[in-house]
């Protein structure tokens, strides 16, 4: 199996642990892991700021880079769905048509690819997960209030393995941080009193760390925490699985 690890720009511009716990956790399950240097962004932002079409050279960057392997991983349930969703727009080659279905979030990949049921990683804190809207309603990485199913979470599957952890029930638990992406550009007051919202339920619940699987809704959080000066912490959830402390 050839995996290609793909590294958002804002995990590699801010928060490098993120990739570099994603690679160890890979490794430690056994799989055979590349990361093509010649990687850049997905196209994602180009794509939110209404210029899809002058993202189009970034997508096929992004094709030409990943076309030979098997499944590319990514630590970003965003980043994963605009590539299965959004690359659409270019000519449906065997190439394209491949990257796009094999393109997967990594709670996705852990859990239907590699068929795991335990890890052997340790966290004793207690840590309230945030369901960031792409990964939730857009991979159906989990099951929205809004959808009268039974609840399942790949997010708190993988959570629950962890030994030591306490998973904190919370209130409104698919509620926005308020990041949006360019929404936190335009509409910055409303996007930091619905960050504010939601770091208070986790502060009314007692949690330690704030986790999820995408770096961009908690480098939001993390922002409001820092000039609020907050003791919260925040670790995206590769950190949590491959047994990073706080």
């Amino acid at each position: 199996m050839k995996i290609g690890l793909f590294i958002p720009c804002y995990i590699d511009q801010f928060y490098p642990q993120v990739g570099i716990a994603t690679l160890e956790l890979l490794e430690k399950l056994g799989c055979q892991v590349s990361y093509p240097s010649g990687q850049t962004c997905c196209g994602q932002p180009m794509a939110n700021t209404g210029c899809e079409k002058e993202a189009i050279p970034t997508y096929q960057h992004f094709v030409r880079q990943f076309k030979d392997f098997d499944y590319i991983v990514t630590p970003s349930g965003s980043c994963a769905y605009h590539i299965r969703k959004h690359y659409d727009v270019l000519e449906q080659s065997e190439e394209v048509k491949k990257v796009r279905t094999n393109t997967l979030d990594i709670s996705e990949f852990l859990l239907e690819k590699l068929g795991i049921s335990a890890l052997d990683s340790q966290f004793p804190h207690k840590v309230g997960l945030h369901n960031s809207c792409h990964g939730l309603r857009g991979l159906r990485l989990g099951t929205g209030s809004e959808r009268v199913l039974t609840q399942q979470s790949k997010l708190q599957t993988l959570l629950h393995m962890v030994k030591g952890i306490e998973l904190v029930e919370l209130d409104r638990s698919d509620e926005c941080c308020g990041f949006g992406g360019t929404f936190a550009i335009n509409e910055p007051d409303i996007s930091v009193a619905m960050g504010r919202d939601r770091l208070a339920e986790h502060e009314k619940k007692g949690v330690e760390v704030i986790t999820a699987g995408d770096m961009s809704c908690l480098m939001h959080l993390e922002g409001i925490i820092r000039r609020e000066k907050k003791k919260l912490q925040v670790k995206h959830i590769v950190e949590i699985l491959n047994g990073t402390s706080i």
